[in-house]
């Protein structure tokens, strides 16, 4: 589980995100990243509609993102709300797909630094 410091928890702070923040998308996953004044703080939210499917569908889902994310955080340079959305195809897919979708997108909004493992 991530930190509660790493969380992005107030449906508040979720409808920011996607107003103000920019979007990357795949096929798997929607990232939206909006970056935060000061520090080297971040937060992550993760949701999944029930477009992705019943609950034990979309808990998947959430577990799959929560953990790929986890494995990234020590690369993440700067200070950033992140939201990422599950989408419909996520149902068919493997951790390492997920965790490479979100590198990918993550790189390209220009979060995460360094080199991957």
């Amino acid at each position: 589980m991530l930190p509660a410091r790493a969380r992005l928890t107030a449906s508040t702070g979720f409808r920011t995100v996607y107003s103000r923040g920019r979007s990357y998308v795949s096929d798997l996953i929607v990232v939206y990243v909006l970056p935060r004044p000061g520090g080297s703080r971040f937060r992550f939210g993760f949701t999944a509609g029930k477009k992705i499917g019943g609950a034990v569908q979309r808990n998947r889902a959430k577990r799959l993102m929560r953990e790929a994310a986890r494995a990234l955080i020590p690369r993440i340079a700067g200070s950033f709300d992140i939201v990422v959305v599950a989408r419909h195809k996520i149902n068919t897919a493997a951790f390492a797909e997920v965790k490479s979708m979100l590198e990918k997108l993550l790189t390209r909004a220009g979060v995460l630094a360094g080199t991957g493992d």
